[in-house]
C-alpha cells in the first residue's frame, strides 16, 4: 500500500535587511538630495560664506574701516584685490565683514517669523474653529501690505539698525509662514494617529509638540529655506536706502548703495556686493526647490 505524505510547504528563506527596498521618505528624499549637484554647490559656497564669516576676525588683510584717502578707487592689485572704495577702505576685507551680515541678518528675519507664525499655524491648524479664523483672517490682512513696506514702518516705529530692520522684516513674512504650516497642520491633524493621541486624552501641548510638529516639519524647512534668501534681499535693501546695517558696520547692501552713488569714478564698485549678494540669494533658493522636489518624490516613493 502506497502512503501519501503530505507535500512540503516551501519555507522562504530569511531576506537579509539590506536587500529589502528602503521606503522610508525621508531617507528617501536625502539620498535624493545630497545626489543632486545643484544642491551639493549651494551647500558649498554656503559653507564657504559661513566659513568667512566665522573666520573673517581672523583672516582679513586689513582693518575694514581703515580710511586711507590717499589710495581712493584704486583698482584689483596685490596688495587689495579687490580694490578700495572711496575712503581707501580695502574692499575685500569689507566683502569678508558684510558676510557675517549676510547670514546673521536673514537668521534673525526668520527666527522672528517662526517664532510667531509656528504656534499660531500649529494651533490654529489643531483647534481650527475660531483660533484658526481669527489667526487666518489677521495672516491675510498682513499678506495684503507689501512686505517691505510694512518693514518700514515697522522701523519708523523702533529705529533703523540690523536687528530692528530684520525683527520687521520677521513679522512682514510670519504670515507666509503660518500659511505653509498651517496647511500642513490641516491636513496631518484629519489624521489617524491624531484622532487616537486626542481619545486618549493627551493635552494640547503633547499633540502640538510631539505628534504635530514633527510631521510638518517638511514643507516648514522648504519654506525657512526660501525665506532666508528673500530676507537677504531685504536686509539688502533697507540697509542700501539707510534703515538696515549703519556705519561704520558694512553690509552688501550699504556697499551697494556706496557703489551706486560713485558709479561714474568706480564704476566697478558694485560688482563684487552685487555678485556676492546674487549667489547667496541664489543658493538659499536652490536649496529649498531641491528640499522642495525630493520631499515630494519621497513621498511618493
Amino acid at each position: 500500500m502506497t502512503t501519501l505524505s503530505p507535500a512540503p510547504v516551501p519555507v522562504d528563506r530569511p531576506v537579509a535587511a539590506s536587500a529589502l527596498p528602503n521606503r522610508s521618505p525621508m531617507r528617501t528624499a536625502a539620498r535624493a538630495f545630497f545626489r543632486s549637484p545643484a544642491a551639493l554647490s549651494a551647500l558649498a559656497f554656503l559653507a564657504l560664506l559661513l566659513f568667512l564669516a566665522v573666520a573673517a576676525p581672523l583672516v582679513v588683510p586689513y582693518d575694514p574701516a581703515a580710511q586711507n584717502l590717499a589710495n581712493r578707487f584704486s583698482g584689483p592689485s596685490a596688495e587689495h584685490w579687490l580694490g578700495t572704495d572711496e575712503f581707501g577702505r580695502d574692499v575685500l576685507s569689507r566683502m569678508m565683514t558684510a558676510a557675517q551680515i549676510a547670514l546673521v541678518a536673514p537668521l534673525i528675519a526668520v527666527g522672528t517669523a517662526a517664532v510667531i507664525g509656528v504656534p499660531t499655524a500649529l494651533l490654529a491648524g489643531l483647534r481650527r474653529g475660531a483660533i484658526d479664523a481669527v489667526a487666518g483672517r489677521l495672516a491675510d490682512a498682513v499678506m495684503s501690505l507689501p512686505a517691505l513696506a510694512l518693514a518700514m514702518a515697522i522701523i519708523a516705529i523702533l529705529g533703523p539698525g540690523l536687528v530692528n530692520s530684520m525683527i520687521a522684516v520677521g513679522i512682514a513674512f510670519a504670515p507666509s509662514l503660518f500659511r505653509v504650516v498651517r496647511g500642513a497642520a490641516l491636513a496631518t491633524s484629519r489624521e489617524t494617529f491624531m484622532e487616537s493621541a486626542e481619545s486618549i486624552g493627551c493635552t494640547t501641548r503633547r499633540m502640538v509638540w510631539v505628534h504635530l510638529l514633527p510631521n510638518v516639519a517638511a514643507p516648514m524647512l522648504v519654506q525657512v529655506t526660501i525665506l532666508m534668501g528673500v530676507a537677504l534681499l531685504a536686509e539688502a535693501g533697507l540697509s542700501f536706502i539707510g534703515l538696515g546695517v549703519q556705519p561704520p558696520d558694512s553690509s552688501w547692501g550699504s556697499m551697494l548703495a556706496d557703489a551706486y552713488q560713485n558709479q561714474f569714478r568706480d564704476p566697478f564698485g558694485a560688482v563684487a556686493p552685487g555678485a556676492a549678494l546674487a549667489l547667496t540669494v541664489l543658493c538659499f533658493n536652490v536649496l529649498g526647490d531641491t528640499l522642495r522636489d525630493v520631499i515630494a518624490a519621497g513621498r511618493r516613493a
